[in-house]
């Protein structure tokens, strides 16, 4: 199955319509979907592309903006600065965000003092050279320059590009509140730390996010808090290297680890759901585990990308774990978690891979059996270790033949597991309208699968359960049989 979790709503700036969802799982724009009042006259509107990290990043720059007076517009057309949260993990994803400003180009023109920003990892990676290339960008702002947005508004307002892409070793934006922009009001993104250490041969990340620094642990239970009284039923700890979490207090001097967060976050209210993403093999520990295993409400999910199962392309990959450290921690998830979800992520075509590499990573499959994984075909992307050190020598169409075997298996395994859970009951927490009708609702399981099932009384937010009467390599469908006793 090629698994996403892009926010539902996608906006083309040409037409204002949705669009269809990309099964090649490349970050969709979201525009905000929320309004507010602009108190100095003046309103922007944001989109995000690529992971929920740069989803939870464009709730923070709406809070930064919000204080300084700026109002949130759903209607671009209506904006007096338009936002785009970039992606530089492929080159696909920042040809999207080259094809949305040719879209804005003609908007500008008509409407001359239109600002256009650029935030995020692309405005890392290109910085002032992004200026250069696309002339309607008034602004770039690298992920850790938030808080100079207002700033840096006043001084392209006077005519002035302006940029700041510099990068922080403190920064954690822990006393910013995000507005929240999915307006489901059940489920939140909560990061708990920013950048990485992990230098894998193929990732722009450290170079466009730094260096990682993990959250006060007390802010992030402080937030998690605020959105369970809210209303909030779900939460999402976000971070880069979430097992690699590691936070000092200053004033007792103990550390604070990752299963000691999960557990602090899981006692705010058994009502209140916990997920995290994304693990890193070398970093999964037993204590998270069996921290998982104590508390009901966190979930049995685990996203534990491999990228490849060839212990020498892991080590081309700068992965820092092999082929057998791999499975003794997916055997560690099967023992103390049995029925916990797992996907993962998988790179096809990496450089140096042989047949042989690419039969390692299908047998690696068969072993898991994933619930769900992302998939892509390698894309060398300018700067990384790989890029310097090894030729991208597997051709296109090599690339292509595996990534779609790798699909065709995965797509076997995740109707397998799927069809597994027909006749059985499970909690569901109703998220929303299902995309289809708004006759039925849908909501995840624990192991994090969508469910559809008739609305009847029903409203998102709450928990039910459902009996699973049918299934694909995508979802789940059935129908309620009543309120679960957590909820």
């Amino acid at each position: 199955m090629l698994h996403t979790t892009e926010p539902e709503l996608t906006i083309d700036l040409s037409i204002n319509k949705p669009l269809s969802e990309d099964r090649q799982g490349e970050a969709l724009a979201l525009a905000a979907t929320a309004e507010s009042a602009a108190q100095n006259g003046k309103h922007f509107y944001i989109e995000s592309y690529g992971c929920q990290m740069n989803f939870n990043d464009s709730e923070i720059v709406a809070a930064i903006l919000a204080a300084e007076g700026f109002g949130l517009t759903p209607n671009y057309e209506q904006a007096d600065l338009i936002l785009l949260n970039t992606c530089s993990i492929r080159e696909k994803a920042e040809d999207r965000v080259r094809s949305r400003l040719r879209t804005l180009t003609q908007m500008k023109r008509k409407k001359p003092g239109l600002l256009i920003g650029i935030l995020g990892c692309m405005a890392e990676r290109l910085k002032k050279s992004l200026l250069e290339q696309e002339q309607i960008v008034d602004i770039v702002v690298g992920p850790d320059a938030y808080r100079s947005l207002p700033d840096l508004i006043t001084e392209a307002e006077g005519g002035q590009k302006a940029v700041n892409v510099l990068l922080s070793r403190e920064e954690t934006y822990a006393d910013v509140s995000p507005v929240r922009l999915d307006q489901n009001g059940v489920t939140a993104f909560v990061s708990i730390m920013r950048g990485c250490d992990n230098m894998c041969s193929f990732c722009v990340v450290p170079f466009t996010r730094g260096r990682e620094r993990s959250r006060n642990a007390f802010s992030i239970v402080a937030e998690a808090t605020d959105l369970f009284d809210r209303g909030y039923r779900e939460v999402t700890l976000l971070g880069q290297n979430v097992d690699s979490y590691k936070w000092q207090n200053p004033e007792t001097g103990k550390t604070v680890t990752f299963d000691q967060l999960l557990e602090m976050v899981a006692l705010i209210s058994p009502l209140l759901r916990v997920r995290f993403s994304t693990s890193h093999p070398k970093d999964m520990t037993d204590e998270v585990l069996h921290t998982m295993a104590k508390h009901q409400n966190i979930c049995n999910y685990i996203h534990l990308p491999v990228q490849s199962g060839s212990t020498r392309v892991l080590e081309v990959m700068n992965r820092t774990y092999d082929r057998t450290w791999y499975i003794n921690r997916i055997d560690a998830i099967k023992r103390i978690i049995p029925d916990c979800g797992i996907s993962t992520d998988i790179i096809a075509g990496f450089c140096t891979e042989t047949d042989e590499d690419h039969a390692q990573t299908l047998s690696m499959m068969h072993y898991v059996q994933y619930d769900m994984a992302y998939m892509f075909a390698y894309s060398e992307r300018p700067g990384t270790l790989a890029a310097r050190r090894y030729p991208d020598d597997v051709p296109a169409e090599v690339k292509n033949k595996r990534l779609q075997e790798i699909i065709a298996l995965q797509n076997q395994h995740s109707l397998l597991r799927n069809q597994a859970d027909v006749g059985k009951v499970f909690t569901v927490l109703v998220e929303k309208d299902s995309k289809r009708s708004n006759k039925d609702l849908c909501g995840r399981t624990d192991q994090n699968k969508m469910v559809v099932f008739p609305r009847q009384n029903y409203e998102p937010g709450q928990y039910v359960e459902v009996l699973i009467e049918s299934a694909t390599s995508a979802s789940l469908k059935g129908k309620a049989i009543g309120y679960s006793k957590i909820g």
